[in-house]
């Protein structure tokens, strides 16, 4: 069986769509990797009829956890042997399942994986590939990790982000079945971090693309149009109808897409890693660090640093966006972002010390900046007002008088 590992990946339409791709595996092994949450929900079962009416010994894996290194190696032990590796779940689970596959195929990637470096950037070798095929389920919206060839590996106190066309998963099932029990909150969140990284790089960049552009501002104007749609599903009490959350699920991938950033600047999005350190390093969830972040960067934008984008190209951007709910949404991007989150009933809030923001901007300057190019020109003093202006103090405990 001859496949190719560094092509797009193939979507798969609902069960039938992944029993036609199966075709050419009957009576071949299969390891079904299934985070736990899903572990017995409906999309798990509709993938495991399918495997059994395709006839494919298939060994199920439960997966817990964000998955470190030594996870990583333990699991790609257990693929000895499998012709095809499927995993279901949201992008952690995933982003295992990838890298697994990898070390699965080739056990020297372990070494660069966690090898010693301060960079929490690791790019594969171009010599790196998978041995066996790849499908990817994905039960969450937003990380798009279905289509992308990223993927998060926890590594000591931090995150790296390894970065090959070896981690592209071969084919991916996309049904709203998937994502029916997704809670309406999370989808919320899902819709602004698809946002987030579309909009990024267009406002990151400083040049006009018209083909890029226009594609990245529909994909954009699109999710802000279902994000009120969800808002509104929510306020009604209402189940988003499976058209919303496939269209959703199809545009968070269409954000790894080659041709929707094809020439821009590969560093562009700094906002991006800020965020996922500041999630990380505060225990709170991606979104909300998106969410905390994003008007203070966008604030810094149009106050004129030039290092973090452009911003007439935000100004023309955000009005885009805004017409997509007229008379909600301010005209500033900076509050009209602010105002979108709180509009969809994203949590936004908070808080750490001034001794805590020190630590994370350490953390991400040695990550991702001093001589490294990921930030650009970006100093410690920059990431550090970032932050500041992002993050609120916490509350001050007041001390009641004792009596007499």
């Amino acid at each position: 069986m001859s496949l190719s590992w560094s092509g797009p990946t193939r979507l798969l339409h609902g069960g039938d769509g992944l029993t036609t791709w199966l075709e050419d595996f009957r009576g071949h092994r299969v390891t079904l990797l299934a985070d736990a949450a899903v572990a017995d929900a409906a999309i798990t079962r509709t993938v495991t009829d399918r495997l059994g009416r395709s006839r494919l010994d298939t060994d199920t894996v439960v997966l817990d956890g964000p998955g470190d290194a030594h996870s990583i190696a333990a699991l790609a032990s257990r693929l000895d042997g499998t012709d095809l590796v499927i995993g279901i779940g949201g992008g952690t689970l995933l982003d295992q399942a990838k890298l697994a596959a990898l070390q699965h195929a080739v056990p020297e990637a372990g070494g660069v994986l966690t090898g010693p470096q301060r960079s929490g950037l690791v790019v594969l070798p171009r010599w790196t590939a998978r041995s066996v095929p790849l499908v990817a389920v994905p039960t969450t919206v937003g990380t798009g990790s279905e289509l992308s060839h990223v993927a998060c590996l926890a590594h000591g106190d931090g995150k790296r982000l390894v970065m090959g066309g070896a981690l592209r998963p071969d084919a991916a099932l996309m049904d709203p079945a998937a994502t029916a029990t997704l809670p309406d909150e999370l989808l919320a969140e899902g819709v602004l971090e698809a946002l987030f990284r579309v909009v990024s790089p267009y406002v990151g960049d400083h040049r006009d693309l018209p083909v890029e552009d226009a594609l990245a501002e529909t994909v954009a104007g699109l999710l802000t149009t279902l994000g009120h749609r969800v808002r509104e599903d929510r306020l009604a009490g209402r189940q988003p109808d499976e058209r919303v959350r496939g269209d959703i699920a199809r545009l968070s991938g269409l954000g790894h897409a080659d041709w929707l950033n094809l020439g821009r600047p590969p560093f562009a999005v700094k906002g991006w890693l800020v965020a996922n350190e500041l999630s990380h390093a505060l225990g709170i969830r991606k979104v909300t660090a998106v969410a905390a972040l994003l008007p203070a960067l966008w604030r810094a934008v149009l106050d004129g640093d030039e290092r973090l984008g452009s911003a007439p190209r935000l100004r023309r951007l955000w009005a885009g966006l805004r017409a997509t709910a007229p008379g909600v949404l301010p005209a500033d991007p900076a509050d009209g972002v602010a105002a979108l989150a709180g509009h969809w009933l994203i949590d936004s809030r908070t808080a750490a010390d001034a001794g805590r923001l020190d630590a994370i901007t350490a953390r991400i300057v040695r990550a991702w900046g001093a001589g490294l190019p990921m930030l650009g020109g970006l100093r410690a003093d920059d990431i550090r007002r970032l932050l500041g202006d992002a993050v609120a103090s916490p509350p001050v405990p007041v001390r009641m008088p004792t009596a007499a």
